[in-house]
């Protein structure tokens, strides 16, 4: 088909020349240079050869030579091979083949955005864990208690939400800072006798 001719009167402004790509119009992409001299080429092969008998030798060799780039550029070209292989069985074999890296196709449920997210939920963690830990020693002070740099550092570096909420409950009626940690008060430690 075409080329498609666009005129003002007898003038052309515009041709255009359409390019179909599929199976027959696109190399198989099974050599690591290639990649590297032609990263859109191989991502274009590995999508449009999804199907293929040779796919897993594609995508193998399509990974490890698009690790030869920086690490934004790999993570680009990585996510862009998955969200082309969309629902293919092929995507499966492409995510076992990924690394750890940040999403640039928000939405498509890539395993990048997947590792993404996880983070994040540790991150949002972690940032409860220091709300409640900075909560633990306001309340030592507004008391007027006496917090070492020892135990200042105890209450900040603890993750463990649900000790810090004990330490927080606590922090109100203990005559001394150091009392939050005293033997036997920490629900979330065995008791002496436990095997």
């Amino acid at each position: 088909m075409g080329p498609f001719e666009c005129a003002v009167a007898s003038w052309p402004t515009q041709v255009t020349r359409p390019i179909v790509l599929g199976p027959q119009t696109v190399p198989e992409v099974t050599d690591e240079t290639t990649v590297a001299r032609h990263p859109a080429l191989a991502v274009l092969s590995a999508i449009v050869h999804s199907e293929n008998r040779r796919a897993p030798d594609i995508l193998e060799v399509v990974a490890r030579g698009l690790l030869s780039f920086d690490p934004e550029t790999t993570k680009y070209w990585f996510e862009m091979v998955e969200v082309g292989l969309e629902s293919t069985p092929t995507r499966e074999n492409w995510r076992k083949l990924m690394q750890n890296v940040i999403t640039h196709f928000p939405g498509h449920r890539t395993l990048f955005e997947e590792k993404y997210l996880e983070g994040k939920a540790e991150g949002k963690a972690e940032g409860e864990a220091r709300g409640e830990a900075k909560g633990v020693l306001r309340v030592l002070e507004v008391r007027g208690l006496s917090i070492t740099d020892a135990v200042r550092e105890r209450i900040t570096t603890c993750t463990d939400l649900d000790r810090l909420n004990d330490w927080l409950d606590r922090a109100g009626t203990v005559e001394r800072a150091e009392d939050l940690f005293a033997p036997g008060t920490d629900p979330t430690e065995l008791p002496k006798d436990a095997p």
